[in-house]
């Protein structure tokens, strides 16, 4: 018998409505991640990495959002568009998110600890000093010094990366079962970069909780994922292993950003290759493929049928969303690109 996943997302679609008309953003996402598992979704800016999963956190505005189809099982238990499960609310709770900008996501007429303490309140309970206490503890748990000092002070008496910290110790308070990390490390220095990720992956260890990281670096991907789901004009196009991603990649978009990532390899050097045009228009999203008007091996039905998924190993847990891998495609074989093994 297989195992539920801790959470399991499949076929969601999200669409907005706007005054142009109505925005496809999400179409048809699927994956699961299970406890002590990261999760990473990758993919250019405004590919629907973060609607996807604020919209199963419930997070966004409804309307003008709708959730057009999908699901989101944590447990095996349905939360899309039920936020509230067992009378508490799911998010901060079951589900903790780290926001892309902690300076604009934190409350500047409050004290750093007041605002670790509030979800200590609401989601356990707690009387204030009570709360308060274990924020200290746990600004101490994310290696801010002088943790009893700093809980008093406003977010602008902190530095980027110890907004990010005291970003986390919110997102961890109720010790949640998953963590989303959106672009955790925006706008930091590489050290501080390096020190919020080895904080990240500590916690998670001693918490045994789940991560989805959404993020466009492939650095970061490299050291922190499990697994990863690449991700084009709203849809997953590859999703795999780490290794099998970075290292046997079998969709053209995965090939592109890897050949667009500065390496410092020197023995191995290589020429930045961007990777030509724009996303398509949402608005009215392309009938086949979405990748096809950028795609260097593009064919005409790319552009007039919608590619079916195919599995690359025999597991099934490699697969990719291109015609490349269609058994009438035999000819049309493209270097680095890896094809499905026998019998997959």
């Amino acid at each position: 018998m297989s195992k539920t996943p801790l959470l399991a997302v499949e076929d969601l679609a999200v669409e907005f409505a706007t005054y142009g008309g109505r925005v496809k953003a999400v179409r048809g996402v699927s994956f699961s991640v299970d406890a002590g598992q990261t999760l990473a979704i990758v993919g250019e800016s405004g590919c629907g990495k973060s609607v996807t999963v604020q919209t199963v956190m419930g997070l966004i505005p409804i309307p003008p959002g709708h959730i057009t189809g999908g699901s989101a099982r944590l447990r095996g238990r349905e939360i899309l568009g039920r936020p509230i499960l067992d009378g508490k609310d799911i998010r901060g709770d079951q589900i903790g998110m780290i926001f892309q900008d902690p300076m604009t996501s934190l409350n500047p007429t409050m004290n750093i600890g007041s605002q670790i303490a509030e979800t200590l309140q609401v989601h356990r309970g707690q009387t204030y000093k009570q709360a308060f206490a274990r924020a200290v503890e746990l600004l101490e748990m994310v290696r801010i010094p002088e943790a009893e000092r700093r809980a008093k002070q406003y977010p602008f008496e902190f530095s980027g990366g110890m907004l990010q910290r005291a970003m986390i110790a919110t997102a961890i308070a109720c010790e949640p079962a998953v963590l989303i990390a959106d672009e955790p490390t925006t706008a930091l220095d590489v050290t501080i970069q390096a020190q919020i990720l080895d904080l990240m992956m500590e916690l998670q260890r001693s918490k045994d909780m789940a991560i989805i990281l959404i993020t466009h670096d492939l650095g970061v991907v490299a050291r922190m994922a499990d697994e990863v789901a690449v991700m084009y004009a709203g849809q997953i196009v590859e999703k795999g292993s780490v290794d099998d991603v970075f290292y046997r990649s079998s969709h053209p978009y995965t090939l592109g950003l890897r050949a667009a990532m500065p390496s410092n390899d020197r023995e191995h050097g290589h020429r930045l290759h961007p990777i030509d045009g724009s996303p398509p228009d949402l608005f009215h999203p392309p009938v086949g493929c979405g990748y096809c008007a950028r795609c260097p091996h593009a064919m005409r039905v790319c552009a007039e049928q919608p590619p079916a998924t195919h599995a690359i190993n025999t597991s099934g847990s490699h697969y990719s969303r291109c015609f490349l891998h269609h058994p009438d495609a035999r000819d049309k074989r493209v270097p680095g690109i890896h094809y499905p093994e026998a019998g997959a």
